[in-house]
């Protein structure tokens, strides 16, 4: 007799993306706990998170299934110290179901430095090696993703919008002349990326997406974008986004991406890869360029009344004074690689 399930619990994840209808984690009488993830085939879906029908769209609806069921790409991570969670696929008319492993460990949202340092090497010996073709992994992600948001950039230059409180009283001073600056190189900072050297890249790489199994392997999910992506791109997405939604302090950041960036870097090493250093310190630099339109559409929340990071309730000063710090910390990683690439 097959167990039975007795509850299910809805997991934190992006509700505003279209290609996934639920996360939940589903208990059964036994004891027995897996992850169900239910994603969408593409319905009039429009907006900046719609789903797509085209395998290299950076929203491509049924990539986790194709990622889940390549044992080439899962033999990989396994080497790595990356192990992907068991998962059996089930089709349906309207889309398809993922059954995961529930894996047990420790959450990337808490994870220490040292612990940042071993996924950044894990990660550098799995993006060493080469990675087959496959028909199925985004192509573009960076510039797409980051081009397709709804922005109010004309509060870039509004002054009132700066002299709201919450953004007055945290935010640092210099930002807004950064930020421009950012903005005035932006096509550039992208053609960079995509000139760089290339890897696969998981390119929703942070913390939220890591667990730390008690063997000390990690295990990374959420795998929707996975695709083409510069080689240092994901630790760049890692570093600010620990920060930006309060898993790792603003006052550490750049702690953080030394420690990242110098363990990664070994990790390519360690795999056999032999290219040159500067350049993934380029491409991990560079890679803030993704977040220009973060800015401005924090200048739209600001006279809101409360505010979430990741789907939680914040405190508004403290969101704002740590994003603030970050966007800041970004900026001036733009601003070095354009002064690195004109030298």
């Amino acid at each position: 007799m097959s167990a039975a399930e007795t509850s299910t619990t809805t997991l934190r994840h992006n509700p505003l993306n279209a290609v996934t209808a639920t996360v939940e984690r589903v208990t059964y009488d036994d004891g027995r706990t897996i992850v169900r993830k239910e994603l969408r085939k593409p319905v009039d879906s429009v907006g900046p998170w719609a789903a797509s029908e085209d395998p290299r769209h950076w929203n491509y609806w049924r990539r986790e299934l194709e990622v889940y069921g390549d044992d080439v790409l899962r033999r990989q991570l396994a080497d790595a110290g990356l192990p992907l969670p068991e998962a059996d696929v089930e089709e349906q008319v309207d889309g398809a179901v993922l059954s995961m492993e529930d894996v047990d460990g420790t959450a990337g949202t808490s994870l220490a430095l040292v612990d940042h340092a071993a996924l950044a090497k894990a990660c550098g010996r799995w993006q060493a090696r080469p990675a087959g073709e496959r028909p199925w992994t985004s192509v573009g992600f960076l510039r797409d993703y980051s081009t397709t948001r709804a922005v109010p950039w004309e509060l870039l230059d509004d002054d009132a919008a700066w002299q709201q409180p919450l953004v007055k009283q945290t935010w640092p001073t210099g930002l807004r002349s950064a930020w421009v600056g950012l903005l005035n190189h932006r096509d550039e900072l992208l053609d960079l990326v995509a000139s760089l050297p290339r890897a696969r890249c998981h390119l929703d790489f942070w913390v939220s997406n890591v667990i730390r199994r008690p063997t000390g392997e990690f295990t990374l999910l959420d795998w929707a974008f996975t695709g083409d992506g510069a080689l240092g791109e994901d630790i760049g997405n890692h570093i600010p986004d620990a920060v930006f939604d309060l898993f790792w302090p603003a006052e550490r950041i750049a702690e953080l991406a030394e420690t990242c960036i110098d363990n990664y870097l070994d990790g390519l090493r360690e795999a056999g890869w032999r290219g040159d250093p500067d350049l993934v310190r380029l491409a991990v630099m560079a890679s803030g360029v993704k977040y220009a339109w973060l800015l401005p559409g924090l200048l739209g929340q600001a006279s809101n009344t409360s505010h979430k990071a990741y789907h939680q309730q914040a405190d508004s000063e403290y969101l704002f004074h740590q994003r603030g710090q970050a966007l800041a910390f970004v900026a001036g990683w733009c601003g070095e690689a354009i002064k690195r690439v004109r030298r």
